[in-house]
C-alpha cells in the first residue's frame, strides 16, 4: 500500500513541476509513476482496488491541472512564472510592400557579394545581388524579393 502512496504522490508531484519545466518529460514519467501505482493496485487489491486507483489517478490529475492552469496563474508566484504578453510582429520584413519595390532602382550602400544593403527612395534594405558581385554606390534595380530581403541585379547602362 505505501508503494502504491508513494508512486500517485511523486507523479502528482511531477506532474506539477511541468509547469516549471516544460517539455512534457517529466510530466510523462509522473504520469507513468500514476500508471505503476495503478498496476500495483490492480495486483495487490484485485479489480476493485485497481479501479478505485485509477479513479483516484484521474481524479488526482484533473485537480492537479486545474489548480495548475486556473489557480496558479492568478496568485502572485504564477503571475511570475507564466507569459502574459504576446509578440504580434511578424518575421517577414515584407509583405506587399516587396511588390511595390519590384521595378524600383536602388544604390548599393554596402558591396553586395552577393548580399549587402541598399537604399530605395531613402529608405535601407538588405538585398541580394543576382549578378554576383556589385560594388558600393552601383546602380541597382530590384528585380523580386523573398521572405525576408530584396533581390536586385545590375542596371543596364542603356
Amino acid at each position: 500500500m505505501s508503494w502504491i502512496i508513494l508512486l500517485f504522490a511523486l507523479g502528482i508531484g511531477l506532474i506539477a513541476v511541468e509547469v516549471i519545466i516544460p517539455g512534457g518529460i517529466v510530466g510523462t514519467i509522473g504520469g507513468l509513476m500514476m500508471f505503476a501505482g495503478c498496476v500495483l493496485s490492480f495486483m495487490e487489491f484485485g479489480t476493485l482496488g485497481g479501479m478505485l486507483a485509477v479513479g483516484v489517478a484521474l481524479l488526482l490529475a484533473a485537480v492537479s491541472l486545474y489548480i495548475e492552469f486556473r489557480v496558479l496563474p492568478k496568485t502572485r508566484i504564477g503571475k511570475r512564472a507564466f507569459l502574459t504578453s504576446e509578440i504580434t510582429g511578424v518575421s517577414a520584413a515584407f509583405g506587399n510592400e516587396a511588390l511595390a519595390l519590384v521595378g524600383k532602382s536602388a544604390e548599393a550602400l554596402t558591396m553586395l557579394s552577393p548580399s549587402g544593403y541598399v537604399m530605395i527612395d531613402g529608405t535601407r534594405y538588405e538585398a541580394f545581388c543576382q549578378s554576383g558581385q556589385a560594388p558600393a554606390g552601383s546602380s541597382l534595380e530590384v528585380t523580386g524579393a523573398d521572405n525576408f530581403r530584396l533581390i536586385v541585379s545590375l542596371s543596364n547602362p542603356n
